[in-house]
C-alpha cells in the first residue's frame, strides 16, 4: 500500500502566509501556536527592557528585537524566538527585511504549545547554525538555563532558579535577577 509523503514546506511557502500569521517553519513543517499567555508577555517585556537599558547604558550599537521577528537559518527553518540580540558588529551582516543567520543571543520563553520545539528541535538548529548563546526561560517552574556555543556544541553554562541571578556572555555585566523577573 502506498502512503502519501508529508509535504515539506520551504521559505517560498512561508512567504505566502499573511504577515503576522502565528507560524514558524521548523524542519520544513509549518508549526502554528496560539498567542502567548499574559505572564509570558510580561517576562518578554521585562527581559527586553533589562537588555535595552543595558545597551543604552553601555552605549552599545547592538540591538534587541522581540517576537514576532523572523530568523531565517535555512530554507526549511524560519523561527520566531521571543527575543534576540545582535551585536553592533554583526548588524549589517544579519539585519535585512528579517534576520538572516544566527543572532549572538536567542531567548526562548517556554509555552506549553512550543516548549518541546524550543528545548529539542530549535535548540539543535540554533547550535548547528552558530547561535553563540541560548537562554531558555521556564515560567512554569521559574528557572532559566544558559547554553554557550563551545566548539560547535552547546554547553550548559548556568542554571538559575527563582532566587538566583544569571549572567549572559553576550552582554557582559548584565545581571538578570530571576526573582525580579518572575515576580
Amino acid at each position: 500500500m502506498h502512503t502519501a509523503e508529508k509535504k515539506k514546506y520551504t521559505e517560498a511557502d512561508y512567504q505566502l502566509l499573511e504577515e503576522g500569521a502565528p507560524f514558524q517553519l521548523i524542519n520544513g513543517e509549518l508549526v502554528m501556536s496560539p498567542s502567548p499567555t499574559p505572564f509570558h508577555q510580561l517576562l518578554s517585556i521585562r527581559l527586553s527592557s533589562m537588555i535595552q537599558f543595558y545597551l543604552e547604558k553601555a552605549d552599545s550599537k547592538g540591538i534587541c528585537l522581540y517576537a514576532q521577528m523572523d530568523v531565517k537559518l535555512d530554507e526549511e527553518n524560519i523561527f520566531q524566538p521571543d527575543l534576540i540580540y545582535i551585536s553592533g558588529e554583526r548588524k549589517a551582516e544579519l539585519l535585512h527585511d528579517r534576520i538572516i543567520g544566527a543572532p549572538n543571543l536567542v531567548i526562548e520563553i517556554l509555552s506549553p504549545s512550543t516548549a518541546n520545539y524550543d528545548v529539542n528541535q530549535k535548540k539543535g538548529f540554533y547550535e548547528r547554525y552558530g547561535v553563540k548563546e541560548y537562554l531558555i526561560i521556564d515560567p512554569k517552574y521559574f528557572y532559566a538555563e544558559i547554553y554557550i556555543l563551545t566548539e560547535n556544541k552547546f554547553e550548559l553554562q548556568q542554571k538559575g532558579k527563582r532566587n538566583d541571578v544569571i549572567n549572559l556572555n553576550s552582554l557582559p555585566g548584565l545581571q538578570i535577577n530571576l526573582q525580579k523577573l518572575f515576580s
